[in-house]
């Protein structure tokens, strides 16, 4: 996949394309629908290649910085994940205000038209484009009708969430992430909630129950619920190489404030690795798949009692994470 970061860089190079526009937080199957539907398209109009434009930061942080969503994917990750769904060409436009501040016309005329030149544009039936979000998936199918490129849309993805249909959306990640429903999250994108960053130096209390832990610093993406769950990691020396890696290392992964043993409570994150012994990971990058939760953070009145429920959290963790890889 070619990456391209500037508008004088398209060059003429995209002309006859099939073009998603979306910002793709999570890439989850929903995403992933869509571009299965542009690489079809691309197989019609004679194996055209499949390009997307992606804003980054999110519409949102430039438009009304005070209602900024939490990442899903940070964009190193959401690049190895949309190379992974099959897209040819990813334009990364960082300084946007301009292009979202159009109107639905004149993005396609000042913007589609003289850079891109698609073939045609393949969205989902909520898109919304152009100056306050006022572009929608019908306008664009007639503006595309009289400039001359095809517009396929896309019908939402849906999942049975707690008996009901529940339409797939960045937003319904989030509010199962921030639930701790992290099974049910996996379950709209495809694959377990990835959280990933640098290992740092943590307070070393984990070693000295006999639980060693990698803790990592991950403040660009959206945490899930303060608990314990199961989950794989994967280690690798650049975050770029991480979030291509899926070496499935099974962990107890703890998300919560320390408060057996201190009074200060900052939110530590944290993976205990249950195969074997464990190489020094200080320094290196660590991703975190959360796969089932386990229980709430409590508070314990002695270091054995501590001790016991980790015990027991490793024990349900590998029960658990042997069902999933069977």
């Amino acid at each position: 996949m070619q990456i391209i970061e500037t508008l004088e860089k398209i060059d003429g190079k995209l002309k006859g394309c099939c073009l998603t526009i979306g910002n793709f937080d999570g890439v989850h199957l929903g995403h992933r629908k869509i571009i299965a539907a542009a690489r079809r398209t691309g197989a019609r109009f004679g194996n055209c290649p499949v390009a997307a434009i992606v804003f980054d930061p999110h519409p949102v942080v430039i438009l009304h910085p005070e209602k900024t969503p939490q990442v899903l994917t940070p964009l190193p990750l959401k690049t190895a994940l949309l190379e992974a769904a099959g897209i040819d060409y990813l334009i990364v436009l960082k300084d946007s205000y301009r292009l979202l501040t159009l109107s639905p016309a004149d993005f396609v005329d000042d913007f589609l038209m003289k850079t891109v030149l698609p073939k045609a544009v393949i969205e989902g039936d909520d898109f919304h484009f152009g100056y306050g979000r006022s572009g929608n998936a019908q306008i664009l199918r007639q503006l595309g009708k009289e400039r001359g490129f095809d517009v396929v849309i896309v019908e939402s993805e849906e999942i049975n969430l707690d008996g009901s249909p529940a339409k797939i959306s960045s937003t319904l990640v989030r509010h199962l992430l921030q639930a701790g429903k992290v099974a049910a999250a996996a379950k709209a994108l495809g694959r377990p909630y990835r959280l990933v960053g640098k290992v740092i130096k943590g307070r070393g209390k984990g070693a000295q129950l006999g639980f060693p832990t990698a803790n990592i610093d991950s403040h660009e993406q959206i945490i899930p619920a303060e608990g314990v769950y199961a989950g794989f990691v994967s280690v690798a020396g650049t975050i770029e190489k991480l979030c291509v890696l899926n070496q499935k290392i099974p962990a107890v992964l703890s998300l919560g404030r320390a408060k057996t043993f201190i009074s200060d409570h900052p939110l530590l994150i944290e993976a205990h690795i249950l195969a074997g012994k464990v190489e020094d990971l200080y320094n290196k990058f660590l991703a975190m798949d959360f796969v089932d939760f386990i229980r709430h953070q409590q508070r314990f009145e002695t270091e054995e009692e501590l001790r016991k429920q980790i015990a027991k959290d490793c024990e349900i963790a590998k029960k658990s994470l042997l069902k999933k890889e069977r």
